[in-house]
């Protein structure tokens, strides 16, 4: 087994490349690794789908040094190849997918996390890419936009960028017109606040957008709500944070929560969707789960 540290250069708040190189040294000749530091987007896909296919018969763990963005690069470049697995050691901002099995600490441990176990995940095909933990559109893109316009600015970015976006969005992407089919039966079909998509839980660092999906299950946990007043959703959020939305009987009928197989979205113009916190635009989105498609390890 060869171990593949794919890092990020741009991700969390400083290039952490010649830190991760310092940690990889430290795990001793045991271990064959090699450490590769992006140059641009799409770089991490590249070389991982590029090393699985030139070398067919070697076995390889790639781990994405970064945020959700890079964790979303690497299994793009996973899916498919046999003789990969993968998993993360989180030096991005976000790092949502790893809180599903603890968060970001328990995967630091980066002997633990060599010595880790797999477990076969599901993965949604969104088009022509790829999404390990949560796609959204509607108010979740004009927060996710915002993030990325502020995540490197002081007090409003980092950990804060965010709740940021929220703010922004609050006043600015509170109505999207659309159309959502989930496995063949029309679920909404008019302006709705927003919608997501997810095998993991949570988004943005903290809020649990499927606070009851699993990642394993073959089923894409489908979030949608109708329009709500600026006052109504700003007395939400508590419970968006904590995953507690849905025991809220004030907001039944404003809510649609369900699981499927294949999720597919219309609208009458092009929109933002975020696939793991990175954006995509169209006027027509196809989901489709693919069951325990990628082998992920998790901390032993």
């Amino acid at each position: 087994m060869k171990h593949l540290f794919v890092v990020n250069p741009q991700a969390g708040k400083h290039d952490a490349s010649e830190e991760v190189r310092r940690r990889v040294s430290q795990l001793g000749a045991s271990v064959a690794a090699e450490v590769y530091v992006t140059r641009s987007a799409g770089d991490a896909s590249r070389f991982v789908r590029e090393r699985c296919e030139a070398h067919p018969d070697e076995q390889y763990r790639f781990y994405a040094c970064g945020g959700d963005g890079t964790l979303n690069e690497v299994v793009s470049g996973v899916v498919g190849c046999p003789n990969a697995e993968m998993t993360c050691l989180p030096i991005g901002s976000g790092n949502d997918y790893v809180k599903y099995y603890g968060g970001r600490d328990r995967f630091l441990d980066l002997e633990r996390l060599v010595e880790g176990e797999v477990h076969a995940v599901d993965v949604m095909r969104v088009n022509d890419r790829y999404s390990l933990n949560v796609c959204n559109f509607g108010f979740d893109a004009v927060v996710c936009r915002t993030m990325t316009e502020v995540r490197r600015k002081w007090l409003i970015g980092g950990r804060n960028a965010y709740t940021t976006g929220i703010v922004k969005a609050l006043f600015t992407g509170r109505r999207t017109q659309c159309r959502v089919v989930v496995d063949g039966q029309e679920v909404h079909n008019g302006m709705m606040l927003l919608c997501t998509m997810g095998n993991g839980r949570y988004v943005g660092g903290a809020y649990q957008c499927s606070p009851r999906s699993l990642n394993d299950d073959g089923l894409i946990e489908v979030c949608l709500f109708k329009p709500l007043s600026l006052y109504r959703f700003a007395t939400m959020l508590g419970d968006y944070r904590k995953g507690t939305f849905m025991e809220r009987p004030e907001i039944a009928d404003k809510m649609t929560y369900l699981r499927g197989r294949v999720v597919d979205i219309e609208s009458p113009e092009p929109i933002d969707l975020t696939v793991d916190g990175e954006m995509m635009r169209a006027a027509r989105y196809h989901i489709e789960q693919l069951p325990r498609a990628v082998r992920f390890v998790v901390p032993s």
